[in-house]
């Protein structure tokens, strides 16, 4: 009761999932994502084992057409599941039970399986395809979304809305560079769940994000004169009048510590412009 896409990006290496559904914390059920190796999305009365079965077989070289053949022969009630695969060679494979609940059914093309039941219609999925094509080129957190959105403005579920969630994995450029967990969002219950995991991810990009240093800002004494005066307003003591120095720099890594934006620190002169931005709002 759920409608999904998964996806490879073969420029960053990610793999991602994005799903939405009128069923609480979906993202806790359908996807199933691994670096280097692919993802899956299991739906329609699901059969979780999909998931951790499905990626072992991926990670042994079975192309996602032959993994979800293998997955459904062996499951006895396969008329009523539903599941998307992709592997990291861009390979895709969706598949729609006889008996699911209508409308039903999937698309696949190159790097990118879409799927759902339940829905509004075709049209579900068939702007979710057009999304996809339409973001070539952007990361793929954002093609996801752009996808899952188009989805859910075209009809959705249609029963209604209530969660949904987006994955996306990368090899060894998770939090601190210790995971391969690059985005793992999820809005379990709420009215709306698919504009509302937008703004989750608006918030992860701008504390986990990252600008080119070609883009940084030169703290020159006007910008520094201009932080001073926002972090007074926030309440942290520095000196009134001057140009950047050691004490202003202390004082702005305070405050850039307490907002969470440490990932886009750097000492010097030259500032992450989502930290001068976030400071003077």
């Amino acid at each position: 009761m759920t409608f999904s896409i998964v996806a490879f990006d073969p420029e960053s290496g990610d793999v991602g999932v994005a799903v939405a559904s009128k069923f609480p914390a979906v993202g806790a059920v359908v996807p199933w994502l691994e670096a280097g190796v692919g993802a899956v999305a299991t739906q329609s009365f699901v059969n979780a084992r999909y998931g951790p079965d499905g990626l072992d077989l991926l990670s042994r070289g079975e192309e996602p057409i032959t993994a979800a053949q293998v997955l459904t022969a062996a499951d006895d009630q396969r008329a009523v599941r539903q599941l998307g695969m992709v592997d990291c060679q861009g390979r895709a494979a969706t598949f729609t039970g006889d008996e699911c609940l209508d409308w039903a059914g999937g698309v696949v093309a190159t790097g990118v399986a879409i799927q759902g039941n339940i829905l509004a219609g075709p049209q579900v999925v068939a702007a979710m395809e057009e999304a996809w094509r339409a973001t070539a080129g952007t990361p793929l957190v954002e093609r996801l979304m752009a996808a899952l959105l188009a989805g859910d403005r075209a009809g959705g579920d249609r029963r209604g809305r209530q969660s949904a969630s987006v994955h996306v994995k990368r090899q060894g450029v998770g939090y601190g560079g210790a995971t391969d967990q690059l985005v793992d969002l999820r809005v379990d219950d709420h009215v709306d769940p698919v504009p509302e995991l937008q703004r989750l991810i608006d918030i992860h990009t701008m504390v986990f994000g990252s600008t080119p240093e070609s883009e940084w800002v030169v703290v020159d004494e006007v910008v520094a004169e201009k932080m001073r005066a926002a972090l007074c307003a926030e309440g942290t003591a520095v000196a009134a009048t001057g140009p950047w120095d050691e004490l202003l720099e202390a004082a702005l890594l305070r405050w850039v510590i307490n907002e969470n934006l440490d990932e886009r620190w750097s000492s010097g002169d030259r500032i992450d412009p989502v930290i001068l931005n976030h400071l003077m709002s």
